[in-house]
């Protein structure tokens, strides 16, 4: 829209500024002040335009896209079998999220202590020596998404 209205500022403009040349060929001296108002009109019309675009900011686009997120199923008898609590799914979830200790104990209102050991737990019962052996086995044997 703007374009359009630039467009169409510089045409009338450029018929204006036309016919008052053809005015002051005919009549030189009578139409002198016309003339000068045309090209002050002109430039004015130039440097508000420039200063419009430059100030005005362009309107936020926000684009939403779906993403399509595989249904989990959680492995309920390789919990059993491991021996896993509730609480230990809970904080290998939190682990798998990239949270620390501290993060951890903070979001789930337990002390710092209790989360090394429960992660300490879930490393044992994994059988897993770093935290991010024990995500890999718990995401391979389907206990966390």
């Amino acid at each position: 829209m703007n374009k359009k209205i630039i467009i169409f500022a510089i045409v009338i403009a450029t018929i204006a500024m036309c016919l008052e040349l053809l005015k002051y060929k005919l009549v030189i001296f009578d139409h002198a002040v016309e003339l000068y108002a045309t090209i002050i009109s002109i430039t004015f019309l130039t440097i508000g335009l420039y200063t419009g675009k430059k100030f005005i900011k362009p309107k936020e686009v926000i684009v939403e896209k779906h993403i399509h997120v595989p249904h989990f199923t959680l492995n309920e008898k390789g919990l059993e079998q491991l021996g896993l609590s509730k609480r230990e799914c809970e904080i290998l979830e939190l682990m798998a999220k990239g949270l620390s200790n501290q993060e951890i104990a903070t979001h789930i209102f337990l002390s710092v202590n209790t989360v090394k050991t429960h992660v300490s737990n879930i490393l044992l019962k994994l059988d897993a020596k770093r935290r991010t052996e024990a995500i890999t086995k718990a995401r391979q044997q389907s206990l966390i998404p």
